[in-house]
């Protein structure tokens, strides 16, 4: 049985924490990233597993966060409620790209012409960078922003529907590649990417966003587009878990997460834009502490964490025992502790003997006796203290007897029967 136990017991404590994560994207490139970490996860067997639930985008994925269905969610800092997300690790920065066709003399968004429509990638995704852009330059008598899914871009763009698009994705080559390729290129002309110059303005009243300078040449090296370093928009995208998640459980996650990235970073190149989440106390979304206790190499070992218990445990124990020895020895404070007591008993014995009255009471009185003298010598065989010496405990004894042999004889006599013999 305890064989059995100890098995369950292991068992159920090794046993890998499966936590549910929702993930959704526009070109599905967000599940694909996470299906491929769960499956390291698995196959590294990892304590902690994760169960990839897909939905429709980021903002289906942040509902059902912040809904409870899930544990995790990838959500980005603008998108949806995340009042009980904590950070675990940035997958990802998204930088707000504004795309101007070949020839476009578009150096600010403000020089875009009156009545221009800007595509916008992703729809309701974007909405609070086209509501930051709207607010700051007061482009809603003047420019049109149309909702775009990104397989309906380049149609749009073909059919001149849109004068310029508005794209937010991370600077990865898959990304990079499809900006370029929405407008036909020469060696001397490309896409013109406007910058948004009151970047550092919005990130002080939006504190999801941030302002970022993207690279010069970051779209084509020769010539470089963009010319110079562009000031533009950035959002992050998160992993976040709900606040009430176990601290180990988060820092085992964190762990077995970026020791997956190093393992697969081959295969995916952008997972080279994972990095730990900002650990500052204000940071617009506050870390987990599980994730931070890794990120801070403060992870607790076993007798970090237990060794209070394990040392104190055997003295409070102690303790306990000493305290019921005493509550057990005040119990028992009328029990015969002493040898003084122990004659006083047998000596009130004799009394009683002298004037008993029938032969039951006095075969009650030679059981009493036996129990007395079994105790006492109980004591002597374990060296009690309070053990009566033998001889005087045989004297008593023997005593006793004479007193019980002579009443039985009197009370015999009384009823006319034969005396006992001695």
């Amino acid at each position: 049985m305890a064989a059995v136990a100890g098995a369950f017991t292991y068992r159920w404590y090794y046993q890998p924490t499966t936590l549910t994560v929702a993930v959704g994207s526009a070109d599905g490139e967000a599940v694909r990233i996470m299906s491929a970490i769960a499956a390291r996860l698995v196959s590294k067997n990892a304590d902690v597993r994760l169960n990839v639930v897909e939905t429709p985008s980021i903002l289906d994925a942040a509902n059902a966060f912040s809904s409870g269905k899930t544990d995790l969610a990838v959500v980005r800092g603008d998108v949806g409620d995340l009042s009980q997300a904590q950070a675990v690790i940035v997958m990802a920065r998204l930088v707000a790209l504004l795309i101007a066709p070949p020839g476009s003399s578009a150096e600010k968004i403000t020089d875009l012409k009156r009545g221009t429509t800007i595509g916008v990638v992703g729809g309701d995704i974007n909405r609070a960078v086209v509501s930051a852009l709207t607010d700051e330059y007061d482009l809603s008598r003047t420019l049109k922003f149309r909702n775009l899914e990104p397989a309906d871009v380049r149609r749009a763009v073909e059919a001149k529907e849109v004068q310029a698009i508005l794209a937010v994705v991370p600077l990865a080559e898959k990304y990079l590649a499809l900006i370029r390729g929405l407008y036909p290129q020469s060696l001397k002309s490309g896409p013109v990417l406007i910058p948004i110059d009151s970047a550092g303005a919005i990130a002080e009243k939006k504190r999801a966003f941030e302002s970022f300078d993207v690279p010069k040449g970051t779209l084509r090296g020769s010539p470089p587009i963009p010319p110079d370093d562009l000031t533009t928009l950035r959002v992050t995208l998160y992993l976040v878990a709900r606040k009430k998640l176990d601290d180990d459980v988060i820092t085992e996650l964190t762990e077995a997460l970026m020791n997956a990235r190093r393992d697969i970073i081959g295969d995916l190149p952008i997972l080279a834009q994972v990095t730990a989440p900002n650990t500052d106390a204000d940071a617009y979304l506050p870390v987990h502490a599980g994730a931070a206790a890794f990120f801070n190499g403060t992870q607790q070992s076993f007798l970090d964490k237990w060794g209070n218990a394990i040392f104190l445990a055997p003295m409070l124990f102690g303790a306990l025992v000493s305290m019921l020895a005493a509550g057990w020895k005040f119990l028992r404070a009328g029990e015969v502790v002493t040898p003084k007591q122990a004659l006083d008993s047998l000596y009130a014995l004799a009394r009683r003997i002298r004037t008993t009255e029938t032969e039951a009471e006095l075969s009650d009185i030679e059981r009493e006796i036996d129990g007395l003298l079994e105790a006492q010598r109980s004591k002597v065989a374990a060296d009690d203290e309070n053990a009566l010496e033998v001889t005087t405990l045989n004297v008593a004894a023997h005593r006793l007897e004479y007193l019980i042999h002579d009443r039985r004889a009197a009370i015999a006599a009384r009823s006319g029967g034969a005396p006992p013999e001695r």
